[in-house]
């Protein structure tokens, strides 16, 4: 029974699966066009609706490169660097963000919502190492659940940082 009742619309999945695989499109028609970037921190808009080329993301599934006419997606974004790329042939911007989201929308647009960022330059090797160093001693240190919970994060932020700053 179970069989008669499907068998239609099981025939059915090929044809439609062929017809999915017919829309997919091409680098060539990512690549045109503007994306509309918002980036937006709890206490400022570091970007609001900016016109960009190319927004590179941190996205915790491994780095995003995002063009105009971006598929539609939701990405957590881990400690690392957002590079916006504003025109064609410029470097980058680049913003140390610790954590956070981005959303691809369908009409061009990125919104990517950080709990903090910071421009890369702003930041100092040295000091790095050295809060690296100190979230590390209270890791091995039989300081409270809570201080190391606190340490680990800081650790993920400071090695974020690090290889940030050896690209």
């Amino acid at each position: 029974m179970f069989a008669s009742r499907f068998a239609p619309a099981l025939r059915a999945l090929p044809r439609q699966a062929s017809a999915v695989r017919m829309a997919r499109r091409g680098y060539a028609e990512a690549a045109d066009g503007k994306l509309q970037l918002s980036l937006v921190l709890p206490h400022q808009s570091l970007y609001s609706s900016a016109g960009v080329i190319q927004v590179n993301i941190p996205a915790a599934t491994g780095d995003m490169g995002i063009l105009a006419n971006h598929v539609p997606s939701v990405e957590a974004l881990r400690a690392g660097v957002v590079e916006v790329i504003e025109e064609n042939g410029q470097a980058g911007k680049k913003w140390f963000v610790s954590s956070g989201f981005a959303t691809v929308h369908a009409n061009n647009t990125l919104t990517i919502n950080a709990v903090e960022a910071y421009p890369l330059d702003t930041f100092s090797a040295e000091n790095i190492r050295s809060g690296l160093a100190d979230a590390n001693r209270v890791l091995s240190s039989s300081a409270p659940e809570s201080e190391k919970a606190e340490a680990r994060i800081e650790v993920e932020v400071y090695e974020g940082l690090q290889a940030a700053l050896a690209k």
